[in-house]
């Protein structure tokens, strides 16, 4: 009789408070990267394969809501309830720059091309911040419905994606024009959105459901639905064979 294969998690222990964001890094030369934030105000960086711990960032004084890697899994990103967003050498774990805000900073993301970083929170503002001028002023888009939770790149660095802590719907910003050019429609607040690393989807998880949505399509009708109990947050991971995803 065959032996029923079981899938046993890997444990990373470290935080001192709960997790409340993750970020995989694409798969670079040394094999992809985990990155999690914390209420314990210290973001950590682990192998994504094995979950080995490979160091901690430290500079916050407040809950960090938010964390990435760029396309090259050099530098990394934190947002945080210190009103600041911080830009880090993923390799030595120094603060490269710290962008302050007049806010809670809840989300943050990288471009494609790894030049800018996006930021968003409770200003109701999506801060753009150029990295290779990191002193200089960001560009900002106004109108933003509430205060922002989610907030990514998408169609090579053309659209910005959003979704607010207070309104249903993800929003989609045209970077030119600095306008909404479509919404996304749900009955809930989205709690997580997420593009897969091809860029051809976009995954939402709001109230009890989770989405898939078409990103090329200009009408963004979902392609699949799932309902859950309970869907707070979703995460993607990637190697050479594989795209998982995982819903909490």
């Amino acid at each position: 009789m065959d032996k029923k294969k079981m899938s046993v998690p890997l444990v990373c222990h470290g935080h001192s408070r709960p997790v409340v964001d993750l970020h995989y890094s694409p798969l670079v030369p040394d094999g992809f990267f985990l990155i999690s934030a914390s209420k314990d105000s210290t973001p950590m960086l682990r192998n994504g394969e094995t979950g080995d711990w490979i160091g901690t960032f430290e500079g916050h004084k407040g809950a960090v809501w938010s964390c990435c890697l760029d396309t090259n899994a050099l530098r990394a990103a934190s947002a945080s309830a210190d009103f600041s967003a911080k830009l880090w050498d993923a390799l030595t774990g120094d603060v490269l720059h710290s962008f302050d805000h007049k806010h809670i900073v809840r989300a943050c993301s990288f471009s494609e091309d790894t030049r800018f970083l996006l930021t968003g929170g409770f200003e109701k503002l999506i801060r753009i911040f150029d990295l290779n001028r990191p002193e200089a002023p960001p560009i900002e888009i106004e109108h933003s419905p509430g205060s922002v939770r989610t907030i990514a790149y998408l169609h090579s660095d053309q659209t910005i994606l959003s979704s607010c802590s207070d309104s249903g719907g993800v929003r989609l910003w045209d970077v030119r024009s600095g306008k909404i050019a479509h919404t996304l429609e749900t009955k809930s607040p989205v709690t997580s959105a997420e593009v897969s690393k091809d860029g051809r989807y976009i995954t939402t998880a709001d109230g009890s459901s989770v989405k898939f949505w078409d990103a090329n399509q200009y009408v963004f009708n979902p392609n699949h639905h799932h309902g859950h109990d309970c869907c707070i947050i979703i995460y993607f991971a990637y190697n050479s064979n594989y795209n998982f995803i995982s819903v909490l």
